[in-house]
């Protein structure tokens, strides 16, 4: 079982090779699905971790049809990636009618190798899965992150299952949105999945003495600016253990 873990900062992609994670992706901005992380915090990942770091390239949140100028961005951050010798990225553009932009996906994915390169969760934005698919392998895309077309891959299992089934082996297809302790084996058992993604998330509380008692947070009152978002090593052993455990009864 391949376990990604999704990661904000730099002390979570610590925590998920603590944990025993085989690669990280790494973004920026949580509350916007992820976007490009710094190449600052690249550079310092990339440095500090032996296993693989995939690179977020997504300029910004919201949906995944590109401007122009974006599209250049996005050209842009993949050149810095290539320089700071990761191991791969994550990137995803969509036509107006909900189909796959095959022509700059592909300009993209010419542009990144040798870096590997996976299809984010705008391929669950697409009006026809399968088509998707066929699209996602045309233009040279080595994996696809997908919940199935459902908020969370425990919802959209049974389409994930049929995308493994039809992909046969030409394009790994990694369930992710809402993957843990709790739904990790129906998901493995209803797809078959040998890859899965998710964040084992954990919080650790700030090391300010001081805390000004008018903000709790920038921008909100729920006390942000002191609950550091990190990754809990210990949860990705444990959905690991769960997900191996489940393919291996799947097998027998």
């Amino acid at each position: 079982m391949t376990v990604e873990i999704v990661v904000y900062n730099i002390a979570s992609a610590l925590k998920a090779q603590e944990g025993g994670a085989d690669r990280v992706e790494l973004c920026d901005n949580p509350g916007e699905g992820g976007t490009t992380p710094s190449f600052g915090t690249v550079e310092v990942v990339r440095a500090n971790l032996g296993i693989d770091v995939y690179v977020m390239i997504r300029p910004r949140g919201g949906d995944f049809c590109y401007s122009s100028y974006e599209f250049h961005a996005m050209k842009r951050d993949i050149y810095q990636a290539q320089k700071l010798s990761v191991d791969g990225i994550v990137l995803g553009i969509l036509n107006p009618d909900g189909t796959i932009d095959k022509k700059r996906c592909k300009e993209l994915i010419d542009k990144a190798r040798p870096l590997k390169v996976t299809c984010h969760r705008a391929f669950d934005m697409t009006r026809d899965p399968f088509q998707a698919l066929e699209d996602c392998i045309e233009v040279g895309f080595d994996r696809i992150l997908t919940s199935g077309g459902q908020m969370q891959a425990v919802q959209g299992a049974a389409l994930i299952g049929e995308l493994i089934k039809r992909a046969n082996g030409r394009i790994a297809i990694m369930p992710g949105s809402g993957v843990n302790e709790n739904t990790v084996e129906e998901i493995v058992a209803k797809t078959g999945t040998t890859e899965i993604h998710f964040s084992a998330a954990a919080t650790t509380d700030s090391l300010m003495q001081y805390r000004n008692p008018a903000i709790a947070g920038m921008g909100s009152d729920e006390g942000s600016e002191f609950k550091l978002k990190t990754v809990d090593p210990e949860r990705i052993k444990a959905i690991r253990a769960l997900a191996e455990k489940k393919l291996e009864e799947t097998k027998r």
